[in-house]
């Protein structure tokens, strides 16, 4: 059975190596599988990330309208076809981050930011959302790139106030979002993720 499968957190939370993890878990079991990334994962969204993680001191709304066209993009050309073909979809980040980074923080309209999230995904949401909650400071330290890019090196509070975003999503629907303590260790996480995936699949 499709399924479709999101993880998020901060920067260094671990999430781009437990989405690898359960990537590897499915194919050695020769289910179908596509893991992608957001943003990018398709040529013109590899281009749009470049101009995120540059240093173009963009406006905000301008920042998350470059996410929206590369989301969009991602849907059509990689998500949906996968789904469609019978494949699990894993994606790296989706829609929660725009509602984290650029709504709880940079501080535009929430509501906004839902519109265009569902414009831009057609209204496809994720069977799951897998958070690996963490505090900013750890997530950044661990990367040892603090400052690498314009999301790493904001200031305390947005990071602050993207962590409780995540938290705030994922307490508002509570059946489709997994909560994990990101500092606790990679193999107990991978046991628990896939505790959760197994029965969506």
């Amino acid at each position: 059975m499709a399924c479709f499968i999101v993880f998020e957190g901060g920067d260094g939370s671990g999430k781009s190596t437990q989405a690898r993890s359960l990537n590897r878990r499915l194919r050695r079991r020769g289910l179908p599988v596509l893991l992608t990334r957001e943003p990018g994962g398709t040529p013109a969204g590899e281009s749009i990330r470049r101009w995120l993680k540059g240093r173009l001191n963009l406006q905000p709304l301008s920042e998350l309208l470059l996410f929206e066209a590369a989301r969009t993009q991602l849907v059509e050309s990689v998500i949906r076809p996968g789904l469609d073909g019978g494949s699990t979809v894993i994606s790296d980040r989706y829609t929660a981050s725009t509602m984290a980074y650029q709504g709880y923080g940079r501080g535009l309209d929430l509501g906004l930011i839902r519109q265009l999230n569902q414009i831009a995904t057609g209204g496809l949401a994720p069977d799951l959302t897998v958070l690996l909650d963490l505090p900013a400071q750890i997530g950044l330290s661990r990367r040892g790139a603090a400052g690498a890019d314009p999301f790493e090196s904001a200031p305390d509070e947005f990071q602050r106030k993207v962590r409780e975003g995540y938290l705030t999503l994922a307490a508002e629907d509570p059946a489709r979002w997994l909560v994990l303590d990101g500092a606790r260790p990679q193999r107990q996480l991978s046991r628990d993720i896939w505790a959760k995936v197994q029965p969506l699949l």
